[in-house]
């Protein structure tokens, strides 16, 4: 073989190298997860058990945190993420927003997990009280939903109050320095606060809401990687499983990467319910009363229609 053969016979195992690996790095598949600072999922990040269940499926995983659920989905909205969980009010927003997402499992209802406080010093000492009060909350989360509740129950209208719409670090600096009157939020912060500043409960979900916790996916991703969305709820009972029965480790493990004391978080974590599972019709009608009541006190600027957004339908 001439040497201008020999050349040409390299150069083209080298393209045929490189062809290849390109190829392998376009099949390999890249799970992008979106959490929040507190949950389930951090608990899986933080374990490495998601990864070690994906590899055998060529799947890597890449993590983003944020400050809320209303932040997460709009992250999903515009395709930086395929997987998260948030609570009942923000993927109600994002499907009236037209976010291509999917309900595919959930945590059971956990009431006493948010709550509306009050200064441990405030004059106000009934939910009636908040008349013309100004209320911190994250708008479009689970705790706006509490809210509308309870001012409904005691005979107000949102607009009875102004809401003053802050992420929950913003929302606890205006009510330490009494910017605000009041402030709706959840766990873990709402645990921190009440042991930071001895804050009291006007109110928690109890009688009032679920607070149920959602767990959903990009539909398009989802279409087409049933088996990966599969095998993350697959590992989210694995280590739900593990949570049930040490709720001391959990809040241990927790404690540094979220930057709260283990004991305040035992309490937190005391006031959580474990065990991923399919929607019901049971859960999919609750979700659609929250709908509908946002779009009825005129926050949701369209009716929707909860099931369209359930993998499977919800049955």
């Amino acid at each position: 073989m001439t040497l201008r053969l020999r050349l040409a016979a390299l150069g083209l195992v080298a393209a045929l190298g490189t062809a290849l690996l390109a190829g392998a790095a376009q099949a390999e598949t890249v799970l992008r997860v979106g959490y929040q600072k507190y949950g389930t999922l951090v608990l899986l990040k933080e374990r490495g058990l998601l990864e070690e269940k994906l590899k055998p499926l060529g799947v890597s995983v890449t993590w983003t945190e944020f400050p809320g659920g209303p932040q997460l989905l709009e992250a999903l909205n515009v395709g930086a993420i395929d997987f998260g969980t948030t609570g009942e009010a923000p993927p109600i927003f994002a499907q009236a927003a037209g976010a291509p997402l999917l309900y595919v499992g959930y945590e059971p209802p956990a009431p006493k997990g948010e709550a509306i406080l009050v200064p441990k010093d405030s004059a106000i000492q009934s939910i009636a009280d908040l008349k013309g009060r100004k209320v911190a909350l994250n708008k479009g989360s689970n705790v706006h939903y509490l809210l509308i509740k309870a001012l409904e129950a005691n005979g107000l209208q949102i607009t009875d109050i102004e809401p003053i719409y802050l992420p929950p670090a913003d929302a606890r600096a205006a009510f330490e320095r009494g910017s605000v009157d009041a402030w709706v939020i959840w766990d873990p912060f709402l645990a921190a606060a009440e042991a930071a500043t001895g804050a009291r409960q006007l109110a928690n979900g109890e009688g009032l809401v679920a607070n149920t916790q959602f767990f959903l996916a990009e539909k398009a991703f989802t279409t087409a990687n049933p088996q990966v969305i599969d095998t993350v709820l697959a590992a989210l009972v694995e280590v739900e499983d593990w949570a049930a029965k040490d709720t001391k480790a959990v809040a241990a493990e927790l404690s540094p990467r979220v930057g709260i004391p283990a004991p305040i978080l035992e309490v937190a974590i005391g006031r959580l319910t474990f065990g991923v599972k399919p929607l019901t019709p049971e859960v999919v009608a609750a979700q659609q009363e929250i709908a509908d009541t946002f779009h009825r006190v005129g926050l949701l600027p369209k009716p929707i229609t909860v099931s369209d957004a359930v993998r499977g339908g919800g049955s």
